[in-house]
């Protein structure tokens, strides 16, 4: 059967919605609008909007806010950022959904994101779109998190959702308690940035994460017979440690399949010298993975096409990788890159390219949050899915 490829230019993909009602919030309350952003909510009906007017010189509404029902928030002024000085709790309710946007927390260590316990009966979502946020700690159950876009100086702590774009100080995956509303998606985790790594501990989900440049990936749960995917990151520690930079490390029971493919790595040599650790629980396959390091494994892994000693630099600055990890991934056409050459190890390679979500020049364009771009079709109907939001 001849396989065929297409070419397709997303040019963009956005929803439109329609609100109830627009709310206004302005310094002093100017112009008849809510002085307050808890003003505004506690007026606010669910699926209405709270457009917030950036105070002069980046100054501050002071106050902690309850977010009770369905609302968006933006900024009345495109591209900038209103600063809210205070912790925004969102309460669960099952359907609702909560989107920020534009929101700036400030310098302030003790201002976080935060869901105030579990949904009963449903799913709460969250969405946060280009803020800059100190924590996002939204673990609790059945609550899906979308984030993108946007810079955490902590944490992004989430039990389900998609995760793409953004610079943290490190993503963890996990629940307080296990999920009774099962969502139909995978956890998705593309093109982040996180200096402390990535960590998943969550049993409800498969996970995909594809694409990261961080200091590590680090599995303690997975969905028990699913299957998961770690494919096309760059790891880079300068610092070393006493565990591997791919570390699998699941308790009794929790069975399942993990592949790793197309990453590339490099790590200061601590107390292990090991560059992927099974602890023989989970079924682990690992292929055309490139490392500075001798290529060293600790546990039972399925593996092929794994490089060792390979030449390659790192900035943990600019998020580059460079050297031999060029056209060292899968030579599947499924797996190549943008320009249609075959797949570069690390964060720049593949479908869901880094160069997606972190353009050389973003300037106050509207920025990818997901793209998903099949590279051939043998028969039937190719779906192209991809979406966007405002900055």
């Amino acid at each position: 059967m001849t396989k065929k490829l297409l070419i397709i230019v997303l040019t963009g993909l956005f929803n439109t919605m329609a609100f109830a009602a627009d709310l206004y919030v302005r310094n002093a309350g100017a112009g008849g609008a809510y002085s307050t952003v808890s003003a505004a909510i506690t007026a606010a009906s669910d699926g209405d909007r709270i457009i917030i007017q950036p105070k002069t010189n980046g100054t501050a509404y002071v106050e902690n806010i309850t977010i009770n029902k369905s609302l968006t928030f933006v900024s009345e002024t495109s591209y900038n950022k209103y600063f809210i000085q205070g912790t925004v709790t969102i309460n669960p309710a099952a359907g609702r959904v909560v989107t920020i946007s534009n929101l700036s927390s400030g310098n302030f260590t003790i201002y976080n994101v935060v869901a105030s316990g579990p949904t009963t009966g449903g799913r709460t979502t969250i969405n946060l779109y280009n803020c800059y946020l100190n924590k996002v700690i939204t673990n609790q159950a059945n609550t899906t998190t979308n984030i993108s876009g946007s810079v955490v100086s902590g944490e992004i702590n989430f039990s389900h959702g998609r995760v793409t774009a953004n610079k943290a100080q490190s993503i963890s995956v996990n629940s307080t308690t296990a999920d009774t509303s099962l969502a139909p998606s995978d956890v998705e985790v593309y093109g982040n940035a996180a200096s402390f790594g990535i960590t998943h501990s969550q049993s409800n989900y498969n996970f995909k994460l594809y694409n990261n440049f961080c200091r590590g990936v680090f599995v303690y749960a997975i969905k028990t017979g699913g299957n998961n995917e770690i494919i096309n990151n760059t790891i880079y520690d300068p610092n070393g440690g006493d565990i591997a930079p791919f570390f699998i490390n699941l308790s009794t029971g929790n069975t399942g399949n993990i592949s790793m493919m197309n990453n590339a790595a490099s790590f200061v040599v601590g107390a292990t010298n090991v560059c992927i650790k099974n602890n023989n629980i989970a079924t682990v396959t690992a292929n055309y993975n490139v490392f500075t390091n001798p290529f060293v494994t600790e546990g039972t892994i399925i593996q092929n096409n794994n490089s060792g000693s390979v030449n390659m630099n790192f900035d943990n600055t600019a998020y580059t990788v460079t050297g031999m990890n060029v056209n060292a991934g899968n030579p599947d056409v499924m797996y190549t890159d943008l320009d249609l050459t075959r797949n570069d190890a690390g964060h720049y390679g593949g479908s869901n390219s880094w160069a997606n979500y972190w353009p050389a020049d973003s300037g106050a364009k509207p920025q990818i949050n997901y793209l998903v771009t099949p590279r051939t079709i043998n028969n039937g109907t190719l779906n192209v899915i991809g979406s966007g939001f405002s900055k």
